[in-house]
């Protein structure tokens, strides 16, 4: 067994840990979970445990379902909203073929090799997310709970104590956290995840998303990450921070000699090129359900057209400028993302898109600091204003089939396509109010 395998055994049998759930993602990203006893652990790690992956979304057909699930021992966390007596604890897993082979669907080795390729270039990714979501009475109807905006406090926020819960649970997980406050919306929230190495920020993700849901249901009300759940309220994105380090951990994206005076390196510059050359490639993964383009299309601050901006966070691309002189903090913001993405496959394309452009030298455009509603926008690239046009631009992707390989890319167009074309056959209620009458 390795130091951290070891470890991982030590504290099942000191905390009174009885189960231990084995987390990985289908290839949309939903969470999928099974139970290994205490007893088991130890021959999971070293041959995994079996499961059928026809079962599991995108993974296998029932001719070809056995799977194994090989836990990470450097993920091992116990589960702080389920009870201290036969404890339950959680690691993630890597999917491999009975062979031993990696598993090609799996969409945290499909990042796991993009962080490689960028360490083999000399970088370690670094990433940060704020994820936005709702909190309602019920999952059946979008009844919110406060009419609360952008910061606001005591009575108009009535969500203070499940974000202050759920930021206790994830800083119980080892997952720390910026910043947690009401956004816009009524009822809607934001709480931001401070940065860390891009695999380790994508599993934190996928838990932030369960612990805000869990605290959610312990207290009758439900949490959703839907993008757009409302016509004429803010809908919710999940902005993605990003750096390069070297080695010595130095920030690569800073040059507090930049001519353009935004304190950016050419590394930075290359890289905002090549997610701005590739994004409408791979809009399909940043938002990949028909609701996803509702909010594109409807937020003011969501972005429209290939661009990026110092401080304007209506472009795709945004560098932040609150503090413009500091190494630590000179990065870039990723806007177009929505939280019911898979964050694994994001990531992987986001760095892939910026490691192309570094590669090849990819010029960066002017910035563009002008709303999305100016006349000058016209000039401008625009992203996929919905599911059937992000099909096209993915489907003719030689840059996205490379990064996800044939098995991914294959199934998300199938399953994408089939959705797209459900979608075109339904009737909403806003076509029978509108026509109904008069035709």
């Amino acid at each position: 067994m390795t130091p951290q395998e070891d470890f991982v055994m030590k504290t099942i049998n000191s905390r009174d840990i009885h189960f231990v759930r084995f987390w990985f993602t289908d290839v949309l990203g939903n969470m999928k979970s099974f139970a290994v006893s205490p007893s088991e652990v130890q021959h999971a790690f070293a041959n995994g445990m079996g499961f059928d992956g026809s079962c599991i979304a995108g993974f296998a057909s029932s001719e070809e379902s056995d799977m194994l699930a090989f836990p990470d021992a450097s993920t091992f966390q116990v589960l702080p909203w389920r009870p201290t007596s036969n404890a339950v604890a959680r690691m993630f897993c890597s999917i491999r073929h009975p062979d031993g082979a990696a598993f090609e669907g799996d969409p945290r080795r499909i990042l796991e090799r993009m962080v490689n390729a960028a360490a083999e270039k000399g970088y370690v990714v670094n990433a940060g997310s704020e994820l936005e979501f709702y909190y309602f009475k019920n999952g059946q109807r979008p009844e919110v709970l406060d009419c609360g905006g952008y910061f606001d406090l005591t009575t108009l926020d009535s969500a203070t104590d499940l974000r202050r819960e759920t930021v206790l649970m994830l800083e119980n997980m080892g997952i720390p956290v910026e910043y947690s406050h009401h956004e816009r919306g009524p009822s809607q929230n934001e709480i931001d995840l401070r940065f860390t190495d891009a695999l380790s920020m994508a599993d934190a993700v996928m838990t932030y998303k369960l612990v805000v849901k869990e605290i959610a249901i312990e207290h009758g009300v439900h949490a959703s990450f839907m993008p757009m759940p409302f016509a004429h309220h803010p809908g919710n994105g999940m902005h993605v921070h990003q750096s390069l380090f070297d080695d010595e951990g130095n920030n690569v994206f800073y040059d507090p000699a930049d001519p353009l005076g935004y304190n950016l390196s050419d590394v930075a510059k290359h890289y905002i090129a090549g997610l701005l050359h590739y994004a409408p490639e791979f809009a399909l993964i940043t938002n990949q359900y028909v609701n996803s383009y509702k909010r594109l299309n409807s937020c003011d601050q969501a972005p429209k057209m290939v661009t990026w901006s110092y401080k304007n966070r209506a472009a795709l691309v945004r560098i932040p400028g609150y503090r413009p002189s500091s190494e630590e903090a000179c990065r870039i913001e990723f806007r177009n993302p929505d939280p019911a993405s898979n964050p694994y496959l994001v990531f992987a394309l986001m760095i892939a898109a910026g490691l192309e452009g570094i590669e090849k030298k990819l010029a960066l455009p002017p910035a563009t600091n002008f709303k999305s509603t100016d006349p000058k926008t016209s000039t401008l690239t625009p992203l996929p204003t919905n599911l059937g046009e992000a099909i096209t631009a993915f489907e003719h992707s030689e840059f996205a089939h490379k990064v996800l390989g044939d098995h991914v890319f294959s199934y998300l167009l199938r399953a994408k396509k089939e959705e797209w074309s459900e979608y075109q056959k339904m009737v909403s209620q806003w076509e029978i109010d509108r026509y109904l009458p008069t035709l």
